[in-house]
């Protein structure tokens, strides 16, 4: 029984003896080694030309002078609504924006010129009857223009020297020296009302006639207008005669001179219409230093 006892005892003085080793050689094991080595810092941003990457401890005003702009400059280029709200690490812009120069490049080639192709009728040039640019409403600023085509004076200036004429031929004046542009009774007279619109007071006369009735220059001149591009006068002859008088003839329904060409006295320019016109009627003017006159008054009796 003693000897049991003893047995036991002696193997439970071992396990203890085994389980204070065990832990005492646990005790004399080192811990993981660490590396002292810091993982590296994170790299500073790249600060693009007119920015600035905030810093701890920067402000908004401390930018200002370090950079020679003001705090409203640095709010307005970012859109900032609390100035005093910046972050470390933010980007801003501290200068204004370069605007992006366009480079021009010279073009060195020849120009290439494309002369119009003139069609061979065999006959006079055709008469422009279109008008330039669209119809525009009468008014003087109109008429003014009307009377000084741009294109008339390229072609004046394309126009060979004619030899002097061995005689110059009379200008027309206020002495009767003026021919009736048709034969007809003047159903409109100067600064009659025109349509029952007391605001709207006729410039010239009105003549009824027949339609196809042959129109003639009332005196001789160069034409400056032959269309149709002044709305309420339909296919329109404007002639100057010299530095003071021009006359104008409206309503034709064919056209028969064109733009910069030389008419005598009588000669056929148009044929009484309707065109723009209630009615068949040459509606002529006479106009002296640009302002209409009464031609009746020019006119010889009739």
């Amino acid at each position: 029984m003693n000897k049991e006892i003893f047995r036991r005892r002696a193997a439970l003085f071992g396990m203890v003896s085994l389980l204070a080793l065990t832990a005492g050689c646990a005790s004399r094991v080192s811990a993981p080694v660490r590396d002292g080595t810091q993982p590296p810092a994170a790299a500073a941003p790249v600060e693009r030309v007119g920015f600035h990457v905030v810093r701890p401890g920067e402000t908004v005003l401390a930018l200002s002078r370090m950079y020679n702009v003001s705090v409203a400059d640095i709010v307005g280029w970012n859109g900032l609504t609390n100035p005093n709200q910046i972050h470390v690490g933010q980007e801003l812009r501290v200068a204004p924006e370069t605007p992006v120069v366009a480079q021009v490049i010279p073009i060195t080639s020849e120009p290439v010129v494309i002369s119009p192709v003139v069609p061979q009728t065999g006959g006079a040039a055709p008469i422009k009857q279109e008008p330039r640019g669209g119809k525009q409403p009468y008014s003087d600023e109109a008429w003014e223009k009307m009377q000084r085509p741009g294109d008339v004076a390229v072609a004046e200036s394309k126009q060979p020297v004619a030899p002097a004429a061995p005689e110059t031929p009379r200008l027309p004046g206020p002495d009767g020296d003026w021919l009736w542009p048709v034969k007809g009774k003047v159903i409109v007279g100067f600064d009659e009302p025109v349509a029952g619109d007391a605001k709207l007071r006729n410039k010239g006369i009105d003549i009824a006639g027949t339609p196809g009735t042959p129109v003639l220059a009332s005196a001789g001149g160069k034409v400056v207008y032959s269309g149709s591009g002044l709305r309420g006068l339909g296919k329109l002859v404007i002639i100057k005669h010299d530095a003071n008088y021009l006359t104008a003839y409206a309503h034709n329904q064919q056209l028969l001179v064109k733009e910069a060409e030389t008419v005598t006295k009588g000669q056929k320019i148009a044929e009484l219409g309707s065109t723009d016109a209630d009615r068949p009627k040459l509606h002529f003017e006479i106009r002296k230093q640009g302002q209409p006159v009464d031609p009746l008054k020019y006119l010889p009796a009739h």
